[in-house]
């Protein structure tokens, strides 16, 4: 079975699927945005797009201890959506992640072009999983002061 280029399914599904989220500023100028998986930005464009492209990447927080997974696509087995994905999980902390992240994207050639979108979205899932300290509030000594 043949596959279809990615850029023929772009042009296909660039201006309308069921994941376009389409929001209208000033004037005409409008942004489109993206819900689909493995789309870094969120971004309506096709270097971002995980419908159009073979190699994607995908960063999500996973479980409720601080894990995150991240997700590539496998090229070979892109008719197979069960094992389409290369999926591993990181528990350990952010800089040694953020380095498996570039490893991962930048120094294997998988797409280099995405290592700043990767690791911007890494930071927000990390951002997103810390969880506040609860405990006594330290009270300001300058408000006491008179």
């Amino acid at each position: 079975m043949a596959t279809v280029p990615g850029q023929l399914i772009w042009e296909a599904v660039k201006k309308n699927n069921c994941f376009l989220v389409k929001q209208f500023g000033k004037g005409t100028a409008g942004v489109q945005f993206s819900k689909e998986p493995n789309n870094l930005y969120n971004l309506n464009s096709y270097k971002h797009s995980g419908l159009a492209n073979k190699k994607t990447i995908t960063i999500q927080g996973e479980g409720k201890d601080q894990s995150v997974l991240l997700a590539t696509t496998k090229t070979k087995k892109q008719n197979k959506p069960s094992s389409l994905l290369h999926k591993s999980i990181m528990k350990k902390e952010f800089p040694r992640m953020a380095k498996a992240v570039k490893n991962q994207v930048t120094d294997n050639y998988y797409r280099p072009d995405l290592t700043k979108a990767a690791l911007a979205r890494l930071s927000a899932v990390h951002r997103s999983l810390k969880v506040a300290k609860s405990g006594v509030k330290k009270r300001n000594r300058q408000a006491l002061k008179k």
